[in-house]
């Protein structure tokens, strides 16, 4: 199978395209049919189902487009949203929010994993996806992905909003780091160490872009960052 981004030319406020081509006997599922704008191919070559994640993920039914090849089709995608494309081998552990999830290929399997507490009450979900076998995985994120190597003693700290997947076996805990003042204002953090690496998307940035056009003077700015919760205080 051949994927194909289609950006529009000097960024806008379009969406994006993608393209894929199947070839004969390949199979892609697509999670979020609605989205498939364009199909060349035999019209039995598409096959919608209603599919149940084994109950596990809060018990909703979704219905999965089933693509045969030769075939080809586009998919639009909303402003502000990427695709990324996973190649999966037999040893992967990564842990992923199944919402995130656009497509998969055939001789992928997926499996549910239950939150600890303490993480369903940070990443709001109770259920994260394992997905194994040989083939690739599509996912939605909300800007660049990179991949980030853990080690086994040294943390790696991670905006917790902006964790995409992890190794299953990680050790994560909330914390800030650095000083008083740098804790103080940053977003909570995933401390997490061990082996393999995880998905970070880069995302934010609202924060950069009022100050951008803000017109505030540097004394204003100054103060709501020196000023314990002098965001709210000074306007």
């Amino acid at each position: 199978m051949n994927i194909e981004n289609q950006h529009q030319p000097g960024g806008g406020y379009g969406g994006q395209a993608v393209k894929f081509f199947l070839d004969e006997g390949e199979q892609l599922h697509i999670l979020h049919p609605a989205q498939v704008i364009a199909y060349r191919g035999a019209t039995a070559n598409r096959v919608d189902k209603l599919m149940n994640i084994k109950g596990m993920y809060r018990k909703r039914k979704l219905v999965r487009a089933d693509f045969t090849g030769p075939c080809e089709l586009a998919a639009s995608l909303p402003p502000g949203i990427s695709l990324k494309a996973i190649s999966l081998s037999g040893g992967s552990d990564l842990l992923y929010d199944f919402r995130h999830l656009f497509f998969y290929t055939d001789h992928i399997t997926m499996e549910s994993r239950i939150l600890s507490i303490k993480n369903m009450m940070i990443t709001r979900d109770a259920v994260k996806m394992k997905f194994s076998g040989e083939g690739e995985i599509g996912i939605l994120t909300q800007g660049q992905v990179l991949e980030l190597e853990l080690h086994p003693v040294e943390p790696l700290y991670v905006e917790a909003g902006c964790v995409v997947a992890y190794p299953e076996s990680a050790r994560m805990e909330l914390a800030v780091y650095g000083n008083h003042l740098a804790s103080q204002h940053m977003r909570y953090q995933w401390k997490i160490t061990g082996q393999g690496s995880v998905l970070v998307q880069a995302t934010g940035g609202s924060r950069l872009q009022q100050e951008l056009e803000s017109g505030d003077g540097i004394v204003k700015r100054f103060l709501r960052e020196a000023i314990p919760f002098g965001g709210v205080i000074i306007k």
